[in-house]
């Protein structure tokens, strides 16, 4: 932090590093042998659309970018009750890498063409035999993870021990938020 910002007590914000949605395979794997929980397939980004027409073209490049690829996955695109926009992407549940590749290039497209701070999150969820779903999240402005589990049949309630056993699992191999006031309750999100 430089003088001025400790002076006004300012800090800048943590820079996202999207390239730690690359560690998601290797992080599966880990989930997969140690809980039992496999990737689903889905992974989506959540975030605010701007109004105008620059914005329209962007998200319109994006899908384009995406439906166009030689293995092109399927894409849905959704708003939520709080105004949020969902861009949700189906692959094999076999190829997490190309899931996160995806992901990886709505958000890059997004921050380049400067709409970056209108970003929320990244969403990969997983399942395990019993039919316990996990999102595991990435925060774009804290440049981290952390899980969401919601109960299944229980309305919106939390499996905080499935999120805890999950952060512990993932600790070593992803940058897992610290901070449980940012492990924000993301219901209706697709794919959990």
């Amino acid at each position: 932090m430089g003088f001025w910002q400790s002076v006004m007590g300012r800090s800048r914000p943590k820079q996202a590093n999207l390239d730690s949605l690359f560690m998601v395979p290797s992080a599966a794997i880990t989930l997969q042998t140690a809980i039992g929980l496999t990737p689903t397939g889905d992974g989506s980004v959540c975030y605010r659309a701007a109004a105008g027409a620059g914005f329209s073209e962007t998200q319109g490049d994006v899908l384009e970018l995406l439906r166009d690829a030689a293995d092109a996955p399927q894409v849905d695109v959704s708003a939520d009750s709080f105004g949020f926009t969902w861009l949700q992407v189906h692959r094999d549940p076999s190829d997490t890498g190309g899931l996160c590749t995806d992901l990886h290039a709505v958000n890059t497209t997004l921050e380049a063409e400067g709409f970056g701070p209108a970003l929320l999150c990244s969403l990969v969820p997983f399942a395990d035999a019993s039919g316990r779903k996990v999102g595991l999240v990435y925060l774009y402005k804290q440049g981290t993870f952390y899980p969401f589990a919601p109960r299944p049949g229980a309305g919106q309630q939390r499996d905080n021990l499935l999120e805890i056993q999950v952060r512990d699992t993932l600790s070593a191999e992803l940058p897992i938020e610290q901070d449980l006031s940012r492990w924000l309750a993301i219901w209706g999100a697709p794919g959990l």
